[in-house]
């Protein structure tokens, strides 16, 4: 006579929440992240201090995951219909709408407190970046392009951390330098290509249940538009950063993104579900040239 297998024991709470918050994915944080600690170094010019540094990176990393629970919120409906996203904790009922908003909210409510160890610029712009970040999930109801918010919350770590490093001291953002917007504007171009490439992985899913996206938006010409929103993000950065005393190093940093850019073309050129997931993945690689290349610059010219 044969026992019974045992049933698997159900998952932690704890498990349930990382699983939510993406905790075994950081290649999403990363995208935030190495932007923001470019604008950074450049808005210090070299090393800002371990305060600021670690107020921007474990921020980054909380309000990512405060985004994917409002993001998991909103979407509940539509992930249960698309394969890549039908297990996840809320959309499955394992953790509740309730649950998640407030994890959301605290996880928020951690990176707010970090905010409030900066300055008044930086404190005023946490707000505007959290309500970019609580809209995008509700853009996609609405606009042909919403990988366009995603693309502004994604860049607003930028303005913050120049405002941060600047340190103004009065209610306002007249601290915050063109410059620094600029950067945020070319950013965005990066965002619309890496997030059109995770677009084109679940176009078919999307079409069927009627979520708007930019793969959606430009149909045939997704690779086309893919090459020319990262060689204008690129350009953008490359001649910001020219404007801002940047040299070779920063130019370097530039080509080997560029590089993986046209190594992202050979992957997605054939639209392939699974090519098209490696090349958005890898996408913070590219991110990091253009941080190592500003950090090596900044640091060689002393």
């Amino acid at each position: 006579m044969t026992s019974a297998t045992p049933a698997a024991a159900p998952p932690s709470r704890l498990s349930l929440y990382l699983q939510l918050i993406r905790w075994d994915r950081p290649a999403g944080w990363l995208l935030l992240l190495w932007p923001t600690l470019s604008a950074l170094w450049i808005a210090a010019d070299g090393w800002p201090g371990w305060h600021l540094l670690a107020v921007f990176t474990l921020g980054t990393v909380l309000m990512r995951s405060a985004g994917c629970c409002v993001n998991d919120v909103a979407d509940r409906d539509f992930d249960r219909h698309v394969k890549r996203t039908a297990q996840r904790p809320v959309t499955t009922g394992a953790v509740s709408v309730k649950e998640a908003l407030l994890l959301g909210a605290a996880l928020s409510l951690i990176s707010f407190g970090l905010v409030l160890t900066t300055n008044p610029p930086a404190i005023l712009l946490s707000f505007a970046a959290l309500a970019v970040a609580i809209a995008y999930p509700f853009a996609k109801r609405v606009l042909a392009m919403p990988q366009a918010v995603l693309g502004v919350a994604f860049s607003f770590g930028i303005p913050m951390a120049f405002a941060a490093a600047l340190g103004g001291t009065e209610w306002n953002l007249r601290s915050v330098p063109l410059s620094a917007w600029a950067l945020l504007v070319g950013n965005l171009f990066w965002v619309l290509a890496y997030d059109t490439e995770y677009a084109m992985v679940d176009r078919d899913d999307d079409l069927r249940i009627g979520v708007r996206s930019s793969a959606i938006a430009l149909g045939r010409w997704d690779v086309p538009g893919i090459m020319v929103f990262y060689a204008t993000y690129l350009a953008l950065w490359a001649g910001l950063g020219l404007r801002l005393g940047m040299g070779r190093w920063f130019l370097l940093g530039i080509a080997a993104a560029a590089v993986q850019a046209l190594w992202h073309f050979t992957l997605i050129r054939r639209r392939s579900r699974a090519e098209c997931f490696t090349a958005f993945r890898a996408n913070h690689w590219l991110g990091f040239a253009v941080f190592a290349g500003t950090v090596l610059d900044l640091a060689l010219r002393r």
